[in-house]
């Protein structure tokens, strides 16, 4: 492992924006020393991970107070800042280590009772209120605090170096540990975090006050130092050991399973393993919770998801507690897909999700009674699905979710791999597995971090996301949980539209009117995704001319646009949505044309008045898929359709001054493009309403259906 330290960049970061007033300068080099290693996901993945530095701080009022500055829980190494650090008072928490010592109090049941109950809020009433230069966030102090308190040195550092759970999480853990790394370490038995570590951690220092740093078995490992410099240098020393230890043994040979003669495609296989992850929210109601899934591939991976082995070695747990609240502790593995037998599969899925489900409840009973933790069952389902022939995916309720949980479960097959190379991969008891899955703490992280909202988890397609309407729309469905994509003709004004939607939306450039291309940029969405349960279809452009006198070649111009665009749209949405088996949510832009012609928009309100019956056909056809269909007619919308131009002219017609005729309806008030969002957010709530039309303009008798 590369050894990163930077003197100039040190010097330059704390001569910049990080180096506030007040800011310790042991702060800034712990800051820059935790970049480092939060830059490597080898060392540091997606919030895990703790630094801290010991100081001295001076409150409002002129007392001095020894503090500890620990990385706050959840947050991520690789780009901390200053602020992202807890002040602990630390003579509170070394009080508490004393009592414990002397055997004032000592029992395990007493360990067991704060570590659970009482430990968050004594960290909250030792924290330390800092000056009025130097604002402190509303952030928990990390897990580890008391650890990091116990132990002496100004600066301590803790990964979950992978390549250091591959040696220790083993049954003879101890004996590769010390191969690698010598007397320099100390070595700490399996224990949940809090207390009952912290004491075990202090009793190893004491044993040998001259080591560098220490093993915590399935835990990661812990360097200090009396500099951020010293103590980096020994962690990056101390895993380069530990990889040269790993490699010495060579890469095993992994036999793999026969696999059919054609895989099934990821666009086939993905909303299949969707639907059958995704969970009803009150039984009987088919109303859906989901997951978006983030695909992983490569050579490596192939070896780990076709050994022969898999079964039994992913049984064994996670690579670290620390993940089991991303990943669960083991993931759901499949059959290979054969591409002959797209329905075979779907039925294996189903069966092999239900047999996941049923052996969860039983763990969480079990253990629930064993601990006896007042606690209930978080949903039941995989995070990790390992495909045969295929890949891995990771499920989340937003992308950032699904990507990080990937990350994880490839990193820990990658590890598992080298674990079973240099001896026999073990993991940490069932029954610790679930304290840590169930612990508060651990919790806490995952709640923090939870992306809330009605469409958590939902997929949701915008056509002609970058005009007004869809912009609009596209934004109300992201301001609710959905992840979101949008497709539209014009490649710039989606990057602008992207840039207002913000990260992790999909754009995608796309023709509506090429059958190809659609098909293309559905199975981008998968890809993407993994699956779709919302579109809302809403191309249209309002070609004009005397119905007696248009042309064939516009008027059938117009039919692609305004009609069979929808058409082609809708039965790729169902494509997907009938593989998922969860139902789905068809929307429709049908406009005031298709039910109140205008003269002279007959090229246009054609085709519109033909969309209108086919949202109707699908809510016929595919409500027993569980498939709504709805529509949203919508009028005098300023848009691309309702140009500054049309709009001048069309009031100047009327003898109205521009803001008359835009609310020249029975309300007098003007309907923009986020009502007709709204609406098409109602329509996509409403789970036991389909073929329905909603009007949105303010009031228009003439343009009310009947």
């Amino acid at each position: 492992m590369k050894n990163l330290w930077n003197d100039s960049e040190l010097h330059s970061m704390a001569a910049g924006k990080i180096h506030a007033a007040d800011t310790p300068a042991e702060l800034v080099d712990l800051v820059y020393a935790s970049r480092l290693l939060g830059k490597d996901d080898r060392l540091v993945m997606h919030g895990g991970g703790n630094t801290s530095v010991k100081s001295v701080l001076t409150d409002f009022l002129g007392n001095h107070s020894n503090v500890i500055f620990i990385k706050a829980s959840g947050v991520n190494l690789a780009s901390v800042d200053v602020h992202d650090f807890t002040p602990v008072r630390i003579e509170p928490l070394q009080r508490l280590q004393r009592m414990y010592a002397s055997g004032e109090r000592h029992s395990e049941e007493d360990i067991k009772r704060f570590s659970t109950r009482e430990f968050k809020n004594f960290l909250f009433l030792n924290l330390f209120t800092l000056t009025d230069q130097m604002v402190h966030r509303s952030l928990s102090p990390s897990i580890e605090t008391l650890l990091h308190a116990f132990l002496p040195h100004r600066y301590i550092f803790h990964t979950h170096s992978l390549a250091l759970l591959t040696l220790s999480n083993q049954a003879e853990g101890d004996r590769f540990c010390r191969e690698a790394l010598g007397k320099a370490y100390g070595m700490v038995p399996y224990i949940q975090p809090g207390l009952g570590l912290a004491r075990l951690a202090a009793n190893a220092y004491d044993e040998e006050p001259s080591i560098q740093g220490m093993v915590l078995h399935n835990h990661g490992l812990v360097t200090f130092g009396d500099t951020a410099r010293e103590a980096y240098d020994r962690m990056i020393d101390g895993v380069s050991r530990i990889e040269e230890r790993i490699a010495s043994a060579g890469r095993k040979s992994f036999p793999s399973v026969g696999l059919p003669a054609k895989i099934a495609s990821l666009d086939e296989v993905a909303p299949i393993v969707r639907g059958a992850c995704s969970f009803e929210k009150t039984p009987g109601e088919k109303d859906y919770e989901s997951f978006v899934l983030e695909f992983r591939k490569s050579s490596a991976l192939d070896v780990f998801v076709n050994s022969a082995d898999l079964e039994s070695i992913v049984r064994k747990g996670a690579m670290t507690p620390d993940f089991i609240i991303r990943t669960k502790n083991c993931p759901l593995v499949l059959p290979a897909p054969d591409a002959s037998d797209l329905e075979g599969f779907k039925a294996s899925v189903r069966e092999r999700v239900d047999g996941y489900v049923g052996e969860y409840r039983a763990y969480f009973e079990r253990n629930r009674q064993a601990t006896g933790m007042q606690v209930g069952m978080i949903d039941p389902m995989p995070r990790v699905v390992l495909v045969r022939g295929l890949g891995l995916f990771g499920l989340g309720r937003s992308v950032a979710d699904a990507w990080l949980t990937a990350d994880i479960a490839e990193q820990s097959a990658l590890a598992m791999l080298d674990a079973e190379s240099v001896g026999s991969f073990e993991s940490i008891s069932e029954r610790d597995a679930f304290e840590i899955e169930y612990w508060d703490m651990e919790q806490a992280k995952v709640r923090k971090n939870r992306n809330g909202g009605e469409f958590a988890g939902k997929v949701a397609l915008v056509t002609g996301g970058a005009g007004a309407i869809g912009l609009a729309t596209a934004k109300a469905f992201r301001a609710r949980g959905a992840q979101v994509a949008i497709m539209d003709l014009d490649p710039a004004a989606l990057d602008r539209a992207a840039g207002e939607l913000g990260p992790g939306t999909l754009t995608i450039p796309c023709d509506v009117t090429d059958r190809d291309a659609v098909r293309g940029a559905f199975d981008i969405i998968l890809k993407t995704f993994g699956g779709l349960d919302i579109v809302v279809s809403n191309v249209g452009v309002a070609l004009q001319g005397r119905i007696g006198d248009v042309a064939d070649e516009l008027l059938r111009k117009s039919f692609e646009l305004n009609f069979f665009s929808h058409q082609t749209i809708a039965q790729n949405a169902v494509r997907i949505m009938r593989l998922q088996g969860t139902g789905g949510v068809l929307l429709f832009n049908v406009s005031k044309q298709a039910v109140n012609p205008g003269p002279d928009f007959g090229p246009y309100g054609l085709p519109k008045a033909a969309t209108l019956f086919l949202l109707r056909q699908y809510a016929l056809d595919h409500g027993r898929d569980g498939i709504r269909a709805n529509g949203v007619n919508a009028d005098r919308i300023r848009s691309g359709l309702l140009t500054p131009e049309m709009i001048q002219s069309r009031s100047s017609a009327r003898g109205l001054s521009e803001k008359e005729y835009m609310a020249g309806n029975l309300l007098g008030l003007e309907v923009t493009a986020e009502d007709v969002a709204d609406a098409f957010v109602h329509l996509a709530l409403e789970t036991k309403t389909t073929g329905s039309v909603t009007t949105v303009d303010g009031g228009n008798i003439a343009a009310a259906l009947r």
